[in-house]
């Protein structure tokens, strides 16, 4: 299996501005994103504070404000090398111009939103083709937060509320941008209360690990494979591989499931998983002795 050189940061989102959100859901203005210094570590996987960063705000319903947002923030650190690229539809995400942006770039931040305008505007892209083939091959850093973040898998959450997850048909599942096999990302996933959505998700698809991000929060993934928790709050993993029992095939649409042997993790930051191996580790040398 080929190994990308690339990184990827996924973050389970924060300020969120332009967000699909649950309907019952009470959005509250966050910006310990910023001060927490995760987009400083996003820099720092790149090339300091000389990144050239392209925002990709097409999951986004307010782009213009939100690519503004991300300008100032990583002005804030320092970083001015900083272009927004506002594709809105499949047209603009056949645009050279766009595409040769990507190529000079040390990485691309996808805005939070809505995940499914994502994989559909991209889908088949040679843009999308472009920021893979750079991933594999090339110190290229792909960055994602809330809807940036869940389309960065194969497997891809689009819809499901939190109060109805446990109940066959509630949790939507498509193909993302595919950067990543074999995960399923779900952000924002304490605020939320998402446990039960992911759950469902992974009881579904028990070959894919689960990474359930809290706000403020992300996972650096380094090889496709190491995963180190970074930023203030919890990530949880969801390791479907040992289900023994679970009666989710045998139901009908909007019947309670049961999943026996889930196996869950809580990691906080400067914590590790090893994807492929299923393995925690408590810190880095930990990790790296493995």
């Amino acid at each position: 299996m080929e190994i990308p050189k690339g990184k990827l940061i996924s973050i389970g989102g924060s300020e969120d501005k332009g967000t699909e959100m649950d309907p019952n859901f009470i959005q509250k203005e966050h910006h310990s994103f910023f001060e927490f210094g995760i987009l400083k570590r996003i820099l720092s996987e790149m090339n300091g504070v000389d990144s050239v960063v392209e925002v990709i705000t097409t999951a986004s319903q307010i782009p213009e404000e939100v690519g503004e947002n991300y300008i100032q923030s990583f002005g804030k650190l320092g970083c001015k090398n900083v272009g927004v690229i506002h594709i809105k539809n499949r047209e603009d995400a056949l645009k050279t111009e766009y595409l040769e942006r990507i190529k000079k770039a040390d990485g691309v931040m996808f805005t939070g939103g809505n995940q499914l305008r994502l994989s559909m505007i991209f889908g088949g892209t040679d843009i999308l083709k472009t920021i893979i083939d750079r991933y594999m091959t090339e110190d290229f850093v792909i960055a994602g937060t809330s809807a940036g973040a869940m389309a960065m898998s194969n497997t891809m959450i689009y819809h499901g509320s939190s109060t109805g997850a446990l109940l066959k048909g509630e949790v939507k599942i498509t193909t993302g941008l595919a950067f990543i096999k074999d995960v399923i990302i779900d952000s924002h996933f304490v605020t939320r209360g998402r446990f039960g959505r992911l759950a469902q998700a992974v009881a579904s698809n028990p070959g894919c690990i689960g990474i359930g991000l809290g706000e403020d929060t992300g996972v650096l993934i380094k090889e496709g494979n190491k995963m180190e928790a970074i930023g203030s709050g919890l990530v949880l993993i969801f390791d479907g591989h040992n289900i023994r029992h679970s009666n989710i095939a045998d139901l009908h649409d909007g019947d309670p499931i049961s999943i026996e042997h889930l196996i869950v993790h809580v990691m906080a930051k400067g914590n590790f998983y090893h994807l492929n191996e299923r393995k925690f580790f408590a810190g880095v040398r930990e990790a790296e002795a493995k």
